[in-house]
C-alpha cells in the first residue's frame, strides 16, 4: 500500500487495491448470486484456507464487502483482528472459535451449520475445523468503509487499542440469550420478534413469537440485535405466497435459507407498474434458493417470491455494522420503509402493484405443481403520489 500512497489524495476506493493484493478471486454480480457455495475459491495466504470476495452494486454503494472462506477438514484459519466489523454465517460444517485480547485468556465457543455471530471490534479470533468435511463461512464486513477512512491497512490489522464498550471479555458473550420481546411498527402493530443476542445457534430453525403480516401474507419476522449490526432479521413466509415490493437505501444483503423462488427488481424511476408502463426490459429476475445472496441497489423496487414446496426463509441485513440502521435515503412521511406508497412510504400494496406480477407468479407455481395461496385482490385505479 505504501508504494501507492501518493495516489490516494482525494480517492475513495483503497480497499480495491487491498482486495487485489489478497490474491483471491473477486466475484462480481449486479444484484445476486444463485449459490455462493459454488463460487471458485483459491488459497488465501493471510487468512489460511481458501476464499473469494463478492461484490454487487448495492454492496459497493453501501461500502460493504462480502467473502466466502473455506476451512479444510481438520484445518484452521490464521488468527486475525481488525478495525472493521464482521458478521459471519456458517453455511457448511462445524467447528470451534477462539477469542482473546492481548494479555488476557482465551474464550472458546462452538458453532455449526446455520450459526450466526459477529466478531467484536479489534479482538483476536481464530476458527478451527475439527471435522472431516470442509467448513464454508459467509462473512459481510464494513472493511471498505474503514479502509476508505484510514487508508492504511497496517493500522487496520495491527492496532493494539481495546474497545471495552464493544467487548468486555465475558465468557458468556457468545451464548444465545433468552432476551426476546415484541417489535412494533410506528402504528403500534406487531412487526415481529426482537431478539438481543450475540450468537444464534441455527438461523434455519429458530422460531419467532409473533406473526408479522404487514410485509407478506402469513409472514413472520425475527429481528436480531447483535453487536454493532443493525437491521438483522429473519423473514419466513408460507409456500405459494410472495412479498410486497418495496425500496430503500443500498446495502440490504439477503441470504436464502429455505425453499426456492425468484426476486424481481426494477429501478424506482420506472414506477409501480413496470410491465404496464413499458419498462419490462428494466425488470431483473433472479432465481434464489438455499445459499443464494442478493442485494438490491439504491432505490430499486424488489420483491421475493416463494415457488418452492415448503415455507421460505431468508436472512436480511440492512445495517452496516455501524450500530445504526441505514436510512431509506428517500425519507418520506415517516422516514421508514413500512408505510405504503399511498401513505408516502416505500411499499407497494398488493392492490396497487402491476397485475402481471401476480399472473407471472401463478404461472410459475403451476409449472411446479404448487398451489397459489394468496387472498383475492381488487386492483385500485385511483392515482397515487408520484414515486419518481
Amino acid at each position: 500500500m505504501q508504494k501507492r500512497a501518493d495516489q490516494y489524495v482525494g480517492e475513495v476506493h483503497t480497499y480495491e487495491d487491498w482486495m487485489e493484493q489478497e490474491g483471491i478471486p473477486v466475484y462480481t454480480a449486479f444484484a445476486g448470486i444463485e449459490d455462493v457455495t459454488e463460487l471458485p475459491r483459491r488459497p488465501w495466504a493471510r487468512m489460511g484456507g481458501l476464499g473469494t470476495f463478492i461484490e454487487m452494486e448495492g454492496t459497493k454503494q453501501s461500502r460493504k464487502l462480502l467473502y466466502v472462506v473455506e476451512i479444510p477438514a481438520g484445518g484452521a484459519l490464521e488468527p486475525e483482528k481488525h478495525l472493521y466489523d464482521e458478521l459471519l454465517c456458517v453455511l457448511r460444517g462445524r467447528g470451534l472459535a477462539e477469542i482473546w485480547q492481548e494479555g488476557e485468556g482465551k474464550h472458546t465457543f462452538e458453532w455449526g451449520e446455520g450459526s450466526l455471530f459477529a466478531m467484536p471490534l479489534n479482538v483476536w479470533h481464530r476458527f478451527i475445523n475439527g471435522g472431516r468435511e470442509p467448513v464454508l463461512i459467509l462473512a459481510q464486513t464494513s472493511a471498505p468503509l474503514v479502509m476508505t477512512a484510514f487508508r492504511e491497512t497496517d493500522f487496520i490489522f495491527n492496532c493494539d487499542h481495546k474497545f471495552p464498550n464493544r467487548y468486555t471479555g465475558k465468557a458468556d458473550y457468545f451464548q444465545a440469550t433468552e432476551n426476546r420481546s415484541r417489535q412494533l411498527l410506528a402504528s403500534g402493530e406487531t412487526r415481529g420478534t426482537r431478539w438481543e443476542t450475540n450468537f444464534v445457534p441455527d438461523i434455519r430453525t429458530i422460531v419467532g413469537d409473533y406473526m408479522s403480516p404487514w410485509k407478506v401474507e402469513g409472514g413472520q419476522q425475527i429481528y436480531i440485535v447483535m453487536a454493532a449490526w443493525s437491521g438483522l432479521h429473519l423473514s419466513t413466509w408460507p409456500l405459494g405466497i410472495y412479498h410486497k415490493a418495496h425500496y430503500h437505501g443500498p446495502g440490504a444483503i439477503l441470504l436464502g435459507l429455505h425453499s426456492e423462488g425468484y426476486v424481481l427488481l426494477w429501478p424506482r424511476r420506472c414506477g409501480i407498474h413496470p410491465y404496464q408502463d413499458g419498462y419490462e426490459d428494466k425488470v431483473i429476475k433472479l432465481n434464489w434458493g438455499p445459499n443464494s445472496v442478493y442485494c438490491p441497489p439504491l432505490e430499486w423496487f424488489h420483491q421475493h417470491f416463494n415457488t418452492g414446496k415448503e415455507p421460505a426463509r431468508h436472512l436480511a441485513t440492512t445495517g452496516g455494522g455501524l450500530g445504526v440502521e441505514l436510512p431509506t435515503l428517500t425519507e418520506r412521511k415517516s422516514g421508514v420503509v413500512s408505510p405504503s406508497i399511498r401513505e408516502g412510504g416505500a411499499v407497494i400494496e398488493y392492490e396497487d402493484e402491476d397485475p402481471q406480477i401476480r399472473q407471472m407468479f401463478q404461472d410459475e407455481l403451476q409449472k411446479k405443481g404448487v398451489d397459489f395461496a394468496m387472498k383475492p385482490v381488487a386492483y385500485r385505479t385511483e392515482p397515487i403520489p408520484e414515486v419518481f
